[in-house]
């Protein structure tokens, strides 16, 4: 099959009178071929192909400066599709015979004679073509594939979380889908409550919509990591995490889809742990993590939500919180105990010091400056939390004597 592509070639012989009878030999138009550079030495000839991007190579083995194996073995490097054919005399032929250990399509003893000379360039024409026509399909074939990638990692990650592959299998899906070869470390889910699939007054339409738009503020405070996002069955957001993701990012996440969607959003974020086979069973303690979220009121959720914003005030105790959302202290307290499983001061005092340990670890901050920025007021009373709480003062815990419990 011609393609109508011009096929350029380079002759590279010492001796002008070869270079001359190969060049008068054939009829290169009809080949589909043109003689683009002719050279006298290797060293030439090395440079000549480079800046000619030459598809056919005639090379002689014996030419000055570099001979004919050594400008082989450099032009393999700079073109490796180069097709390459020797020019030999007899007693040149067991050099050759090492030439064609380097990949070379086939030699040409001299005298060159025409008629195998053009038996030889129309074989070689008919591999560039062959491999033109191949890249051509394989082009079309990668941007087929670039095209689905979502819906074909959709579809990885469905069978992913159902436990259905081995490690070989999603090792492999995993590299064909550019994504990294390792255990993620987290695995999150979002599931908003208004757009299930049952939901009889919301249209599929928007329903999609909302989900897309869902989709696109996560992606928006997870950008920069490398991560599969997709939906499962009961069209809720599967996120796999390849980097850990911030403690409040299910929180950012959240505040966001109720700000710009008016919608409420129900998250967890867990880490794998194991082998890629793992994920499956991360998923499935995500999913019942969301599920219990999802049963906790909006009260008690703006009770939590007030508590992680406003933990830095020494002066938010459960009254302050009950008022500012209008109910009895009992009453709240009671609810929190028994969504939450456990009571205000237990809450407030956690969200401190987890508070604090990020600034154990990430400053030299003083003590009793840390105990001030986290809400408390007297660095005896916050060294006492700490320690009933992570199990170390928190001198000792940045001297690396332990790890926080939660």
């Amino acid at each position: 099959m011609r393609m109508g592509r011009t096929w350029k070639v380079l002759i590279a012989d010492d001796e002008p009178i070869i270079r001359e009878g190969i060049r008068e030999a054939v009829d290169w138009h009809a080949l589909g071929m043109t003689v683009t550079a002719e050279a006298e030495d290797g060293e030439e000839a090395l440079e000549l192909a480079s800046a000619h991007a030459a598809h056919v190579l005639l090379v002689d083995l014996n030419m000055p400066i570099m001979n004919g194996i050594t400008l082989i073995r450099s032009v393999r490097k700079q073109l490796p599709a180069c097709r390459i054919v020797i020019i030999t005399g007899h007693d040149e032929f067991s050099y050759a015979q090492e030439a064609l250990r380097l990949n070379v399509d086939d030699y040409i003893l001299k005298p060159v004679n025409p008629g195998q000379l053009k038996k030889v360039l129309q074989s070689v024409r008919d591999k560039l073509e062959r491999e033109a026509e191949q890249e051509k399909y394989l082009s079309l074939a990668y941007g087929q594939i670039a095209k689905n990638l979502p819906l074909l990692r959709e579809r990885f990650g469905l069978d992913w979380i159902a436990g259905s592959m081995e490690t070989g299998e999603i090792r492999e899906r995993l590299q064909f889908l550019q994504l990294p070869p390792d255990p993620p470390k987290q695995i999150g889910i979002i599931r908003c409550p208004e757009l299930a699939a049952n939901q009889p007054l919301l249209k599929e339409s928007d329903r999609q919509l909302y989900l897309f738009a869902v989709e696109n503020i996560a992606a928006e405070w997870l950008k920069s990591r490398d991560l599969l996002m997709f939906r499962d069955g009961q069209g809720s957001i599967v996120v796999c995490l390849w980097q850990d993701a911030r403690d409040t990012i299910a929180h950012d996440i959240e505040r966001s889809v109720k700000d710009y969607l008016k919608i409420t959003a129900n998250l967890a974020f867990v880490p794998v742990t194991g082998g890629l086979t793992d994920v499956a069973a991360a998923y499935i303690t995500c999913r019942k993590l969301v599920l219990k979220e999802a049963q906790i009121t909006p009260l008690v959720r703006r009770a939590r939500q007030f508590i992680r914003e406003r933990y830095a005030d020494p002066e938010l105790t459960l009254e302050t919180l009950a008022q500012s959302l209008q109910v009895s202290p009992v009453y709240l307290s009671r609810i929190m105990k028994q969504e939450l499983g456990t009571s205000f001061v237990n809450l407030i005092t956690q969200t401190r010091v987890n508070n604090a340990i990020k600034l154990l670890n990430s400053t030299d901050l003083p003590i009793h400056e840390i105990a001030g920025r986290v809400g408390y007021e007297s660095q005896h009373y916050f060294s006492t939390a700490f320690k009933k709480t992570v199990g170390v003062s928190p001198n000792q815990y940045r001297r690396g004597a332990a790890f926080p419990k939660a």
